[in-house]
């Protein structure tokens, strides 16, 4: 816990952003740095609207233990939306989303 997953069809230093958002993470929900795990999943095609557009998008979903109150998860959503531009090369036409979550009852790890 948390278990962070983005999304992206935008060029993304994912290393980068990986290594700044886990302390504001950290800094949001009451954990350790350590506990924190990214995996990213490129996505081939996005289509926004009619789909004349170049838009990208990403998306970054934050699964936590259950406990905090939607304010905390609603400020962690805006802190990593706001984040995100600085790791994506052409972030003007980015669309770009974030949303933290509980993980469910039978969450479990070794």
């Amino acid at each position: 816990m948390p278990q962070i997953t983005v999304d992206h069809s935008a060029p993304l230093d994912r290393r980068g952003f990986a290594l700044a958002l886990h302390p504001l993470v950290v800094e949001n929900v009451d954990t350790r740095i350590e506990n924190c795990k990214t995996r990213f999943r490129a996505v081939e095609e996005a289509v926004v609207g009619d789909g004349t557009g170049d838009d990208v998008v990403v998306h970054v979903e934050i699964a936590v233990l259950p406990g905090r109150t939607d304010e905390t998860k609603a400020r962690l959503a805006e802190a990593v939306v706001a984040l995100l531009p600085a790791y994506i090369k052409e972030p003007g036409s980015a669309r770009l989303s974030a949303e933290v979550r509980d993980l469910e009852p039978s969450y479990r790890k070794v």
